[in-house]
């Protein structure tokens, strides 16, 4: 287990009377790739400055390696940032833009050849130290900018979005390259996106945050697979939430059908938020003119019931093709089920739908408004 190295102490933040951040406590490991992930307003861009000393907080403090640096002027951290405008010195060399912030420190020249062809070779652009800026695409002048970070040799390099000025595929490229970076380099990576596929991608721990609160925290397994409120539900891809009933342990019902769950804890007869991933939703065709009782229907519901005693019937109304799979939306009960298969189903074809025990998350309805903005307690 890697030790901590950041540790945020009840850092609250406002501008102008309106709370960013309110009361958050936060550690981070060394050598940990931290994803702080949300919508626009959440605060994760607030809570990336005041790490870097951008911003200062209002109450709390910034622990780094054990010293408290909350008013630690942001050249004298060891920490260095990629913001998502990349800022080259358009009238210096790849080369010059690399090596400013070395010569600011007044190191040697023999010194900062060696770090700039260095920190270019890690970056994949070795040979282009006497190219101009608006000579490189976008996606290597972000790595010129990262090069520009790392040869520094911070123990934390801070990202602000970095590749959302990036088109999908030059995007998809640098997540792996972050990814090869932050192992060959070994030092602490803290990314802020609203991007869910870049959290998911990349980090080895994603911050969920929502109205200056925390969500949850957890791994991107934990946190796809085990949304702890609707929000984190809702906000880390597709989902279907929806009203039921905890019956008891291991029992829940949906719609009025009982369904066997593996979820315990939840009391007896409560109301709760039920999260199916679409994914997880299994379809079988209802046969063509086949009643209830008929052999062909009960060998199509036979095989439903394998996934899960519990069941619904619906009809498919909506359907496209998105390349790897099918989306589909089934009307069951007055709920438009969101469903993804590899297996297509026509609009209008009957449908048994299951869900394996496994795949059914059961979340605590929100008491108050406060509560449903927290999200998790004793986080």
């Amino acid at each position: 287990m890697s030790t901590k190295l950041i540790d945020l102490q009840h850092i609250t933040k406002s501008f102008d009377g309106q709370v960013v951040l309110d009361d958050l406590n936060l550690y981070i490991r060394e050598n940990e790739f931290l994803t702080l992930l949300g919508p626009s307003g959440c605060g994760k861009t607030t809570t990336l400055r005041i790490l870097g000393g951008f911003e200062k907080p209002d109450t709390g403090r910034v622990i780094f390696d054990g010293k408290d640096i909350t008013d630690l002027a942001p050249n004298k951290r060891q920490l260095n940032t990629v913001f998502q405008k990349y800022a080259l010195f358009t009238h210096m060399t790849i080369a010059e833009n690399i090596a400013f912030g070395l010569r600011i420190r007044k190191k040697s020249e023999a010194y900062i050849r060696d770090k700039v062809s260095y920190a270019l070779k890690l970056v994949n652009l070795d040979g282009y130290e006497n190219r101009m800026p608006d000579s490189l695409s976008g996606g290597q002048q972000q790595r010129i900018a990262i090069a520009r970070a790392i040869v520094n040799e911070p123990k934390v390099l801070l990202l602000d979005e970095p590749l959302g000025a990036l088109d999908l595929k030059l995007r998809q490229d640098m997540q792996y390259e972050l990814i090869r970076l932050k192992n060959e380099l070994g030092i602490t990576f803290i990314y802020v996106t609203h991007d869910q596929e870049e959290a998911l991608t990349m980090s080895d721990t994603i911050v969920v945050m929502n109205q200056g609160y925390i969500q949850q925290i957890g791994t991107p397994e934990d946190i796809y697979n085990e949304p702890q409120n609707a929000f984190v539900a809702d906000f880390i891809g597709d989902s279907n939430i929806i009203d039921a009933t905890m019956i008891q342990d291991r029992l829940v019902s949906i719609q009025g059908v009982r369904f066997a769950c593996v979820d315990t804890g939840f009391g007896t007869d409560r109301p709760v938020d039920v999260v199916i991933r679409p994914e997880d939703l299994k379809l079988r065709e209802i046969p063509e003119d086949a009643g209830e009782g008929s052999d062909a229907y009960e060998e199509a519901l036979n095989r439903v019931r394998k996934i899960n005693p519990g069941y619904l019937t619906g009809t498919v109304s909506h359907l496209i093709f998105k390349g790897v799979h099918y989306e589909m939306e089934v009307q069951s009960g007055g709920y438009d089920w969101l469903v993804h298969s590899t297996k297509m189903y026509p609009v209008g074809t009957k449908v048994f739908m299951s869900v394996d025990p496994f795949d059914i998350q059961i979340m605590h309805k929100p008491e108050s408004e406060d509560e449903q903005a927290v999200g998790v307690e004793d986080i």
